[in-house]
């Protein structure tokens, strides 16, 4: 948020200026309130995007939003992942809803222009399996190698812990 006094005069008389909105702003407002549009999965912020997530897990919540500011508008442009067994017309108009309010109570700007392209369309186990990122997997490989060095030295302290002087091969 930017915002300019260009009158060098006391603040009591007529201020100038302008408020603006860098569109880093505006995608995350767009992203945090399409959040929990029922039927949306996701939004597909493109190759780099996606090979990024693939790596290394990202919660940035401007990936895949577009936009456009103006000083009293905004368009919005969305490449979304559906949910298989919802209808597209109900998601779209769901997100108008949720972004012109978002926008308003935030910004006071308005929604003029939202164009969505469904590029995917997935169930929940699909779209869950598909946000696996080798972060992850080298998380869950790191933590089975802890857990079963655990194991091999409880079962060599349990081996040791049982012989006797005549179980030992040296004396």
């Amino acid at each position: 948020m930017v915002t300019e006094n260009k009158n060098t005069q006391s603040a009591s008389t007529d201020v100038k200026g302008e408020l603006t909105f860098n569109d880093k702003v505006i995608q995350k407002i767009v992203g945090y309130a399409i959040e929990n549009v029922k039927g949306l999965l996701g939004v597909d912020g493109g190759f780099v995007s996606n090979i990024k997530n693939k790596i290394v897990n990202s919660d940035d919540p401007t990936d895949g939003i577009d936009v456009e500011v103006g000083k009293e508008q905004v368009a919005v442009d969305l490449d979304v992942i559906m949910e298989f067994g919802h209808n597209a017309h109900d998601i779209y108009k769901e997100l108008t809803k949720v972004i012109e309010t978002q926008l308003d109570k935030t910004t006071s700007l308005k929604l003029v222009e939202l164009n969505v392209k469904i590029v995917d369309i997935q169930t929940q186990a699909e779209f869950k399996n598909s946000r696996v990122s080798l972060q992850d997997k080298v998380s869950d490989a790191g933590s089975t190698i802890k857990e079963r060095t655990s194991d091999s030295v409880n079962n060599v302290k349990e081996a040791a812990s049982g012989l006797t002087d005549s179980d030992s091969r040296v004396r």
